[in-house]
């Protein structure tokens, strides 16, 4: 099975999670920025978590079917569009030969992610399939797509196979527990978004004045920003020493603060290692919600401890696996109507849940 790439959207490259295990040597992890919803996207359709799938930012591709195929779009709050009739994202979609999936805009967030059963067949660089557009490797040939590329597609999965056959019905998240605009809402602070931050490894670089300020400070992402690191501009933080550090390692959320005092937080992209101090890191749990702001959004650090921000990780990833759980019971309850053209829909009211099925009066 393929998919034809008829517009390639703004940036467009193929992810998984990332080539571990290699930044010894020198290599960059790369991977979705967006972890939770390239996981949620996966588990819609079928496939293993680390499922290579695209990453879409703020505008997305156009894609045609050349069979029918399960596909599934998430991330930030991203507007899709099936044969350009508005569809919903966060839910396993029947994409019938010849139809085109269009991501039009995102109406919250930054990226979105889109999977397809089976995952998309591309070689392994590394253990991996992610790309890394720097180095030019990994993906579609070390690029982000372009228009006419086909890209062909594994096997799906017998999930994918049941819910294109109609024996079971597609996959949905709950949308008030686990949706990213919840989460979206949830970090919302005012104007800015709180991002969870822990001190160190290098906080003792600088003056215990500019440490305590950096609980609840407020900075804006820069327009120089991108997959590798984000600019911040706001308050310089105070160095209480010049000396030089021994250049140590990077990982996805280091907050490195360079002579001028204005911080970088490093993403998905980052490189290896670094000469820079680094004050603080982003707690896992709030990458993703962080790979979801862009240029001018303003965020605001909270810091908590290292047992605060385990808890924290530990209940994120409970949630997941619950809501993925629950997406693959769904999936294979018994629905009251499976016609073509009808919509069924589980509703819970009072504590009882009901099925429901909608068919368009014509």
């Amino acid at each position: 099975m393929s998919i034809k790439v008829i517009n390639s959207g703004l940036m467009t490259t193929i992810q998984d999670k990332g080539r571990m295990g290699y930044q010894a040597s020198g290599m960059q992890v790369s991977g979705d920025m967006d972890r939770y919803s390239a996981s949620i996207a996966n588990a819609l359709v079928g496939n293993e978590d680390d499922a290579p799938l695209l990453e879409c930012t703020y505008l997305g591709p156009e894609l045609e079917a050349s069979e029918d195929v399960l596909v599934a779009v998430t991330g930030g709050e991203p507007k899709v569009l099936v044969d350009n009739k508005p569809v919903h994202a966060y839910e396993s979609l029947i994409l019938h030969k010849g139809q085109h999936l269009k991501v039009v805009s995102m109406e919250e967030g930054t990226r979105a992610y889109i999977a397809i059963d089976g995952g998309l067949d591309v070689p392994l660089v590394l253990g991996s399939h992610s790309t890394n557009l720097k180095l030019g490797i990994g993906g579609a040939e070390g690029s982000k797509l372009y228009n006419g590329e086909v890209l062909n597609t594994g096997e799906p999965s017998e999930l994918a196979k049941s819910i294109l056959s109609g024996d079971y019905h597609i996959r949905h998240t709950d949308h008030e527990y686990m949706a990213h605009h919840h989460l979206w809402q949830e970090s919302n602070h005012g104007d800015s978004h709180e991002i969870r931050i822990v001190l160190g490894p290098q906080d003792d670089y600088f003056t215990p004045e500019a440490v305590k300020a950096l609980d609840g400070a407020v900075y804006t992402i820069s327009n120089e920003s991108d997959r590798m690191g984000y600019r911040l501009e706001g308050e310089a933080i105070q160095r209480a020493t010049q000396r030089d550090m021994i250049t140590d390692g990077i990982v996805f959320g280091s907050i490195q603060v360079p002579p001028n005092g204005q911080p970088i937080i490093m993403m998905a992209d980052h490189q290896t290692t670094g000469g820079y101090p680094k004050i603080a890191t982003v707690i896992s749990a709030d990458l993703p919600l962080l790979a979801q702001c862009s240029p001018g959004s303003k965020i605001s650090f909270k810091v908590i401890s290292v047992e605060e921000a385990q808890d924290i990780y530990i209940k994120f990833r409970q949630a997941l696996k619950e809501q993925i759980a629950l997406m693959d019971k769904d999936s294979k309850e018994e629905w009251p109507d499976s016609r073509p053209g009808v919509r069924n829909y589980n509703l819970k009211i009072d504590g009882q849940l009901f099925q429901v099925s909608v068919e368009e009066i014509k």
